[in-house]
């Protein structure tokens, strides 16, 4: 793997600073990490953050980082071969759904978490394959409301509500008679369509997302959340809605221009919102029809260190370091990601960021993503499950059982 070195940046003045540190405040086991070598940290999306902030840490241990911005799926995938090679990183990021495949593969390994972060059950969820945690978790996503506050008053609270825009004549969509773009969101994307299964009884696999035999995509919640989906796609929402790899564009540019009053979708739209000038606000997820929560993947990433490492000590230090309150809110407020840190967090949510609040929200009722390496599996087969249904090649029953048995298949064929 090539890395661009121009982006790799190794922490500058720890020489000299190093050195007077270490001669006068280090402690005994300070000094022995300070006898290791550089310290390689992969720090993809979160590199302007330490870069501006490693220095600390060198200082404290007497020790040089490099950093490098390197795209973190290269980074990831090349550790089998890097790993072994003594070429890749000590430290890497990654995201949740992968820290339980890697560990699995043998590429990363247990960690220890910091305990001033206070994780809970659902943060630890993610990193937690077979009883082992293999990686710190430092960020939490998961899905949103935004919405429209020159045309809303304020957020709907229910699906009931939405349905209601979707009826007004304000948000008719030009050239397709009856159609309707007041409320948007992309069901044809599993990712996006998971929260509506969910809040119905749906899952992916059972016993914590580990039990790849128990397959709830095709149970009778998820089937009548299929049904209602259905129903949107068919009777309101224009045809462009059912194109796999525009709809998401489709419903941002719609929302950007005025025409669409409410969207679910992900924190990282707003970037994109706050460029286009729209006037918006970010709220939790309305209940569902059937009075439930909806309850959307819980996403984010994790600090891990690699199986192949020399420098583990030193390597959880910096997990240690990179997960402390101190840091964790630094970190918010340099890149605006929420902290897996629970102090850090409820301090975030006291902020004036209505986003901020809404993402840790409805991550209260968020599912841990499965991070087992089976999961990989239901992307594949359950990419069809929403639009055959919806464009009405299958009935709602007919495209779940498919796309459970294709995905049932393809682990059998595979595992």
């Amino acid at each position: 793997m090539k890395f661009d070195w121009k982006k790799i940046v190794t922490g500058a003045t720890t020489a000299i600073l190093g050195a007077s540190v270490a001669a006068s405040v280090l402690l005994p086991a300070q000094e022995a990490l300070a006898q290791e070598e550089t310290l390689i940290i992969s720090a993809a999306g979160h590199y302007d953050y330490v870069i501006e902030n490693i220095e600390e840490f060198e200082a404290e241990h007497g020790v040089t980082v490099e950093v490098w911005d390197t795209d973190m799926f290269e980074v990831l995938d090349g550790l089998a071969l890097d790993g072994p090679a003594g070429t890749g990183a000590d430290v890497v990021i990654a995201p949740y759904d992968r820290i339980g495949s890697l560990g699995m593969q043998g590429l990363i390994q247990p960690v220890t978490l910091n305990e001033e972060a206070g994780y809970n059950e659902t943060d630890m969820q993610q990193v937690t394959m077979d009883g082992q945690i293999y990686g710190a978790p430092t960020v939490i996503e998961t899905l949103v409301m935004f919405y429209n506050t020159e045309l809303l008053d304020e957020a709907p609270t229910t699906f009931e509500e939405l349905e209601a825009i979707g009826q007004d004549e304000r948000f008719a969509f030009e050239g397709e008679e009856g159609r309707n773009v007041g409320f948007l969101t992309n069901w044809v994307d599993f990712y996006m369509t998971y929260g509506l299964l969910a809040g119905y009884g749906g899952y992916v696999f059972g016993e914590d997302g580990t039990n790849t035999e128990d397959i709830g995509l095709n149970n009778e919640g998820a089937i009548e959340a299929i049904e209602y989906a259905t129903n949107w796609y068919q009777n309101t929402w224009p045809q462009g809605m059912l194109d796999v790899t525009s709809a998401q564009d489709f419903i941002n540019q719609s929302f950007m221009d005025g025409s669409t009053a409410a969207v679910i979708t992900g924190p990282w739209s707003a970037n994109d919102f706050n460029n286009s000038g729209v006037p918006y606000a970010a709220a939790k997820i309305p209940t569902l029809p059937n009075g439930e929560e909806y309850q959307p993947f819980g996403g984010g990433k994790a600090w891990a260190i690699s199986a192949f490492t020399e420098k583990t000590e030193l390597a959880q230090e910096f997990l240690n370091w990179a997960t402390s309150e101190e840091q964790q809110t630094v970190m918010y407020e340099r890149l605006g990601e929420i902290p897996a840190n629970q102090v850090a967090r409820e301090a975030a949510a006291q902020s004036d960021s209505e986003l901020t609040a809404a993402v840790i929200e409805v991550y209260e009722n968020a599912i841990p993503m499965p991070n087992i390496p089976q999961m990989a599996e239901v992307w594949v087969g359950a990419e069809s499950l929403m639009f055959d249904a919806a464009s009405g090649t299958k009935s709602a029953e007919e495209s779940a059982n498919d796309a459970v048995e294709l995905i049932t298949q393809t682990i059998q064929q595979n595992y």
